[in-house]
């Protein structure tokens, strides 16, 4: 009852009530991500999702709109010339993160769950093994177990097995601990170069 009804319909509660008093710190992002470098203020990617389903995430944009010059691999260096002034502020703070809520609200991710990988890395979804795929018998979250106990630990290697393990212990006080772990460690400044 908890992972079909409770859990769902808490999400979406939660997001909207996210979203009516965050509202005015989103649209001051936006308006800065706009001054500060040309290109929307959202960032939307495809992501692996429950069962394998492919959906567009939705991020502040933190990095420049034209890389034809540029590197374009998946992982970020320190000093990126990818990333943007208020880039590198909205990543260090995780405020980049926060559109997501958007993807809660529409069904696609919950606060609490694994997180959605790009549909090609690390790997494509039908190159993922049956001990790996139980990690999409869930909705993706913005934060989850392995963010939670490695936040420095960009490795999927590491974070898939966690991941696992989440999927197997979830229940409502698992994930309210998880929460709140979550929301203590969002704004310590050390993940700009996150992966995902």
């Amino acid at each position: 009852m908890y992972k079909n009804i409770i859990k769902p319909l808490a999400d979406i509660l939660i997001g909207i009530l996210a979203l009516l008093l965050l509202w005015p710190l989103l649209i001051l992002v936006a308006v800065a991500i706009k001054i500060d470098s040309s290109g929307p203020a959202f960032f939307l990617q495809p992501r692996l999702g429950k069962n394998g389903k492919v959906f567009k995430i939705i991020k502040f944009r933190s990095m420049i709109t034209k890389q034809a010059d540029l590197n374009k691999s998946d992982k970020l260096y320190e000093n990126d010339p990818r990333i943007t002034k208020v880039g590198a502020f909205i990543r260090k703070t995780s405020i980049d993160e926060l559109p997501q809520i958007f993807n809660i609200i529409k069904g696609e991710m919950s606060f609490i769950g694994p997180r959605p990988p790009v549909v090609h890395f690390p790997k494509k979804i039908d190159e993922y093994n049956d001990f790996e795929k139980q990690r999409f018998l869930v909705k993706p979250g913005i934060s989850g177990l392995a963010q939670v106990r490695c936040r420095e630990v960009h490795d999927w290697d590491i974070n898939i097995p966690i991941d696992v393990e989440y999927v197997h212990n979830q229940s409502f006080m698992f994930d309210l601990k998880l929460f709140f772990a979550s929301f203590l460690m969002f704004f310590k400044t050390d993940n700009i170069y996150r992966k995902a």
